[in-house]
């Protein structure tokens, strides 16, 4: 198993591990991001049993000890799973996450007291970046699910959403909203509800010039253009599902 890095904004680097063996033939990527700064921050730890590879790829850039925040998007082993690993080579380093994630999950399941933090609240990590926790509950699935905005790049963390399969470019500024709707088709993975559209909507507002996705290549391009998409997308399947 081996995880490749490329740079996918000034200080933001894209770890990335593809497994073919999920969903075959095409395959599936599991993605972290490493923030860097006086305190770097990671999103997403990766799963349990790809915390070897994953922690070789940040001492590539770091000394993984330096390692202050670690944030994701929901309670989910892909998305945090080696949480404790990192917890315990990263002596400094401390899980941060939404007020839901931390009561029901984190608080319990993490080696150390993670930080709760409020819709909106900002994690200044140093050299100018900082990275703003946005609630996004339920979307695209679990009720402490949330995003991150690094606001000095607008690269919005995008955790599952856009979620796609196989094996692409570290950054693509093709299409990402046509994967993701086939890859929502074969999955059903997204807690479709009628609000769903509205958050994706709301995030949007935000105009991100880059999309950094959990599966599948980062998006480099109008942001918002890809998110009103995919929102659409979305309001269609609810519409569907009313009748």
């Amino acid at each position: 198993m081996q995880t490749r890095i490329d740079e996918i904004a000034d200080g933001i680097h894209r770890l990335s591990t593809f497994v073919p063996e999920i969903a075959p033939p095409a395959g599936f990527t599991f993605n972290q991001f490493l923030v860097l700064g006086e305190e770097p921050l990671l999103f997403h730890t990766g799963l349990r049993r790809m915390f070897p590879a994953v922690r070789d790829a940040v001492a590539r850039l770091i000394p993984p000890e330096r390692l202050r925040w670690i944030c994701f998007g929901h309670y989910e082993a892909d998305e945090c799973g080696a949480m404790n690993d990192w917890l315990a080579v990263a002596p400094h380093a401390q899980v941060a996450h939404g007020m839901t994630g931390c009561l029901v999950s984190l608080n319990d399941m993490a080696d150390r007291t993670p930080r709760i933090l409020a819709d909106g609240e900002v994690i200044p990590v140093g050299d100018g970046r900082r990275l703003r926790w946005i609630d996004t509950p339920h979307v695209p699935h679990g009720w402490e699910a949330g995003v991150m905005l690094e606001e000095k790049s607008g690269t919005l963390l995008c955790g599952d959403l856009f979620t796609q399969l196989g094996d692409g470019p570290a950054l693509t500024e093709g299409d990402i909203v046509g994967p993701a709707i086939a890859a929502e088709d074969i999955f059903r993975a997204s807690a479709l509800s009628p609000g769903m559209g509205g958050v994706i909507h709301s995030l949007a507002g935000l105009a991100p010039k880059r999309l950094a996705l959990m599966h599948g290549p980062s998006f480099a391009g109008d942001g918002a253009a890809a998110l009103t998409a995919l929102a659409e997308d979305y309001d269609r399947r609810a519409r569907a599902a009313l009748g």
